[in-house]
């Protein structure tokens, strides 16, 4: 009877152990994988690490949910670094950057910290790029602080409320307790997503395949260690109501967008989130073109080509 009792004591900590174990080991090997390259700035209680190229006119680029900065690195900064000032920036708790203590930063938060970076790095109005939920944020910049800016360019962008057409991406990371993301992030993350890593690369990056070096290039490794897998949960469990909020104010944006999708978009909806604000706010330009969500580094050229076009128009 001891012994029986002991095992059923013992055995849920012993698994436990593990679990965090194998997220200590994922941890370490994300980190060889893909270690920091960048610089830290101190901005609203953060520390954000950033990666800065070339000289010119500047741009800033957000990163989208459960990224990071080398999703812009891997192919698309090194074509605009030629004749620009490029700032590529890991959003609070994601890549290397560390959030500040609280409560995980809404999107209006998370806007204020991007404008302490414009500040901290002395930018003069540049152009701000925002990739998926990266484009929410810039869309948030845009109506709260648009003099901070030149314009936004939004790639891929979430810009209004899903409304049941949540991905499958999207609802592995609904969970509604910061505490049991915690624990979520520290037992469970690492070997369910290593599990469906496949899976899950074909739906973020599909119909196009995930590039070969993604993991470490591209910085995928670094998506289930505890912190990113904290940041990327809260902002999926926490953030989509605000957009009901920024979506009802899109028609007062009064700076320049130019929005770009991927016609086979499988995360968000080109039509959904690209045509609908591209009517809703004054000015706004849709351009579509072959490929899915993660257009930044599977079609790099046309990503860069679209860029400069838009930035002709601002110039």
């Amino acid at each position: 009877m001891a012994i029986a009792l002991l095992i059923i004591v013992a055995l849920p900590l012993l698994i436990a152990a593990g679990l965090v174990g194998y997220t200590l080991l994922n941890t370490h090997r994300a980190e060889r994988l893909v270690p920091r390259e960048g610089r830290f700035v101190e901005v609203g209680g953060a520390r954000l690490h950033y990666v800065e190229q070339g000289q010119g006119p500047a741009i800033l680029m957000v990163h989208g949910l459960g990224g990071q900065l080398r999703n812009f690195t891997y192919a698309l900064t090194d074509r605009l670094a030629i004749d620009h000032r490029v700032i590529a920036v890991d959003r609070p708790g994601s890549g290397h950057s560390v959030a500040a203590p609280g409560l995980h930063p809404d999107l209006a938060g998370q806007a204020a910290l991007i404008v302490g970076v414009i500040d901290a790095l002395g930018l003069d109005r540049p152009l701000l790029v925002g990739h998926s939920l990266g484009g929410a944020i810039a869309l948030a910049v845009a109506l709260d602080h648009p003099e901070k800016i030149a314009g936004i360019a939004l790639i891929a962008p979430l810009t209004h409320p899903l409304e049941g057409k949540i991905s499958a991406a999207f609802k592995a990371l609904l969970i509604p307790s910061p505490i049991v993301r915690r624990i979520v992030g520290w037992t469970l993350a690492a070997p369910l997503g290593h599990r469906h890593r496949a899976a899950g690369l074909r739906l973020v990056f599909g119909p196009e395949p995930a590039p070969a070096d993604y993991e470490s290039k591209g910085g995928g490794a670094l998506s289930l260690r505890p912190s990113n897998f904290f940041a990327a949960s809260s902002e999926a469990s926490q953030g989509m109501g605000e957009i009901v909020g920024l979506a009802a104010r899109y028609p007062t944006l009064r700076v320049p967008i130019a929005i770009l999708f991927g016609r086979g978009d499988r995360i968000l909806d080109p039509d959904f989130h690209g045509r609908r604000l591209a009517e809703a706010a004054p000015g706004a330009t849709l351009e579509l073109i072959d490929g899915g969500h993660m257009i930044p580094l599977t079609r790099a050229r046309e990503t860069d080509a679209w860029l400069r076009r838009f930035l002709g128009t601002l110039r």
